[in-house]
């Protein structure tokens, strides 16, 4: 099987006031050797977000006169193990990037440059609401929201059709996108015309994709968290573990596919061994190549609204960088239209302005499925965002790998399952 490249990241009122900065004219008084003008950049990232970083810091260099952007590019896994020991020490980058889900720890203890004077109201409205809830804490922006990724359902064309189901009438939007009905009567089509050693589908909630299960929940409208306290032990909960449950239950998903499960979804599609998979964007391009077949995307499912789980990065500024005037013209200019469209596009991830929605970027892999994703970014709302980014989720993504293994593939039942799951976000927020 060969193995797909990954790059991780699962997972607010600003006040008036724009920071007028000096453009073209430079930045900063220099320090003893000029050096506040030059800061550093840590970030991991594929070839081509590498090479798209780079363009654009020569842009940005090329634009002010006398700024510098060190970009310093490492693995992921040593990213955040580096960056919190040179916090530690005083050492840390001038700017670095963050997951979503990373950020709300920095941002949480002071650790991250104060934005809000950087933004005016309406330069904050330019990005989605719940994307710049995603960069807030406590109403305050510590970062921009860079680009985001989140998950949509991929078809293997010709699986669906030798089981007799109309890949004309698959659905294009989130207007016709399936009911969790109407995606439960296909898949039990689907398991009814396949051999037993292929799937109707498979779900990416393997290891630290476990908190995808909750965009069952909030397609369920329901919640895991308000402030500092569990509210999953609900009808809405319970709603979205017995359906999820099903999944194991009817033979629709490999039985080891589940949270501890260590091949990922896409392999499984790629190799055809299921027929759909619940798929991020960021790896199209990587099926685009291993896939052998003809396959498209689609929406997610959805029950009493749409949903998805919330993947990406945000670039930040560390609260001691050395001037923070250029730090924020620098993640300004990210930000900004042209570049977030031209970052995206070369990299396949999906935009976080209201202006680069549906068609807007030029995708250079695979642009006919790509509007489908960025629309169902559309799907995130803002309070789930408040919840993913909670400086809890750490312990709560790994509650989420236990109990929903024991509810899978150990046989707990849904109210054990809900109590334990409660229990382990009440601790994780207090």
């Amino acid at each position: 099987m060969k193995l797909i490249k990954r790059t991780l990241g699962i997972v607010g009122v600003v006040t008036a006031g724009t920071l007028v900065l000096s453009g073209c004219a430079g930045f900063g008084g220099g320090g003893s050797e000029g050096d506040e003008q030059s800061l550093t950049f840590t970030t991991w990232g594929s070839e081509a977000e590498e090479v798209s970083f780079q363009e654009l810091i020569d842009q940005f260099e090329a634009e002010n006169e006398g700024a510098e952007i060190k970009l310093n590019v490492v693995p992921y896994d040593q990213m955040f193990s580096n960056i919190d020991a040179q916090l530690s020490s005083g050492n840390a980058p001038d700017l670095f990037r963050a997951d979503y889900g990373n950020l709300g720890v920095y941002s949480s203890q002071g650790q991250l440059l104060d934005l809000s004077d950087a933004f005016s109201d309406d330069e904050a409205s330019e990005f989605t609401p719940a994307m710049w809830e995603a960069v807030s804490y406590d109403g305050v922006p510590y970062g921009v929201p860079h680009q985001t990724d989140v998950s949509a359902l991929l078809v293997n064309i010709p699986m669906l059709t030798e089981a007799g189901i109309d890949v004309a009438s698959l659905p294009t939007s989130q207007d016709d996108a399936w009911t969790w009905e109407e995606f439960a009567s296909v898949a039990g089509q689907l398991r009814a015309a396949l051999p037993a050693d292929e799937y109707p589908f498979v779900y990416n909630w393997q290891l630290n994709g476990a908190p995808r299960w909750l965009s069952w929940l909030f397609q369920a409208d329901g919640t895991f968290l308000d402030g500092d306290t569990a509210t999953i032990d609900s009808a809405e909960g319970a709603r979205a573990l017995d359906f999820t449950k099903s999944f194991f239950e009817k033979n629709w998903v490999p039985p080891t596919s589940s949270t501890k499960g260590t091949v990922y979804a896409d392999a499984l599609f790629t190799e055809g061994t299921a027929a759909m998979a619940f798929i991020g964007s960021f790896l199209v391009p990587d099926i685009d190549q291993l896939a052998g077949f003809e396959w498209t995307a689609i929406p997610m499912p959805k029950d009493e609204r749409g949903a998805t789980d919330l993947g990406g990065n945000a670039l930040v500024a560390t609260k001691d960088t050395k001037n923070p005037e250029l730090a924020a013209e620098f993640l300004k200019f990210m930000v900004s239209a042209d570049a977030m469209a031209l970052f995206c596009g070369n990299t396949n991830e999906l935009p976080t302005r209201i202006d680069l929605e549906g068609d807007a970027v030029e995708f250079k892999v695979r642009p006919d499925v790509m509007p489908v994703f960025v629309d169902q970014a559309a799907t995130i709302e803002a309070e789930d965002v408040k919840q993913l980014t909670s400086p809890a989720m750490a312990a709560v993504n790994t509650a989420l790998q236990d109990q929903l293994e024991a509810a899978f593939i150990g046989g707990q039942s849904t109210a054990e399952t809900l109590e334990n799951l409660s229990a382990a976000i009440e601790e994780a927020a207090n």
